[in-house]
């Protein structure tokens, strides 16, 4: 009897129990199902705020995008308008560095001559010019090779030894007018001479052997755009062994890229300079 006095009184079994420890095993608070339950149950990961934020994501990137494009777009016209312009600065005769007018808009209408004809001169002067120039390069094809003017390098019959250079820029309308005499040494005998030029307008061209012998006449000029060349046509050929000097004088922009001589600026203390 003293043993069986002394075993515990454990307590029956209810039926809430088990249901607590059945909440027990399942991983939950061990609250009984109800109300405080389902308040205290896990929620989803996916919210109301995580939506708004993915949704702001998404318009802020599809933005940016518009935006490149908007970009893009305006750097291609701008190209398209620089290369517009840098052809019209090839083409027609304009006003030099210091504003004066070259070649045939400087010179004066000759008495009884009718309005017009210097213009219709000009053309005809510039067909018989690309008649010429047609006719020389079918006489290369025939010869099977390639013009000077159209060869990736410059030519090597002539050899510069030395460049004296004038510049005179105008930073009021960006421009400016240039001279330049080069020393010519002759290899190999040729009446034409190829130098590189781009977006220039040329004034005059002249070559001379000396001050004694005078000076080379020049048959023609033109500019070679697929190279970049200028091209000087003489009407006979240099001499082997012989020094002759080229001047040019000429005018251009002061060009807003980097391309020959161009003009940059910054901005010191919000000043731009």
């Amino acid at each position: 009897m003293a043993l069986e006095e002394k075993r515990e009184k454990r307590p029956p079994v209810t039926p809430m129990m088990i249901e607590e420890e059945a909440a027990l095993r399942n991983g939950s608070r061990g609250l009984p199902p109800g109300p405080w339950a389902e308040a205290a149950g896990p929620r989803p990961r996916t919210t109301e705020r995580h939506i708004a934020v993915h949704k702001r994501l998404v318009l802020g990137f599809a933005v940016s995008i518009l935006a490149l494009l908007a970009v893009t777009m305006i750097a291609v016209l701008l190209s398209v308008r620089f290369e517009e312009c840098g052809a019209a600065a090839d083409g027609p005769p304009r006003a030099g560095g210091n504003g004066s007018l070259s070649g045939a808009a400087r010179q004066p209408p000759v008495a009884g001559q009718p309005p017009g004809r210097p213009e219709e001169e000009a053309r005809g002067g510039e067909a018989a010019e690309e008649e010429e120039e047609e006719e020389e390069e079918e006489e290369w094809q025939r010869r099977r090779e390639l013009p000077p003017w159209a060869r990736p390098r410059l030519p090597r019959h002539l050899r510069p030894l030395h460049y004296n250079l004038m510049l005179s820029a105008f930073m009021e309308n960006f421009t400016f007018s240039g001279e330049v005499n080069v020393q010519l040494e002759v290899r190999n005998a040729s009446r034409y001479i190829v130098l590189h030029a781009h977006r220039m307008h040329i004034e005059a061209v002249r070559v001379a052997e000396d001050k004694l012998a005078g000076g080379v006449r020049v048959a023609r000029t033109f500019f070679y755009p697929q190279t970049q060349v200028f091209v000087v046509v003489l009407n006979r050929s240099l001499e082997v062994q012989k020094s002759y000097n080229l001047k040019i004088i000429y005018n251009a922009l002061i060009e807003n890229e980097l391309l020959g001589f161009f003009r940059s600026s910054y901005v010191l203390h919000g000043e731009r300079r």
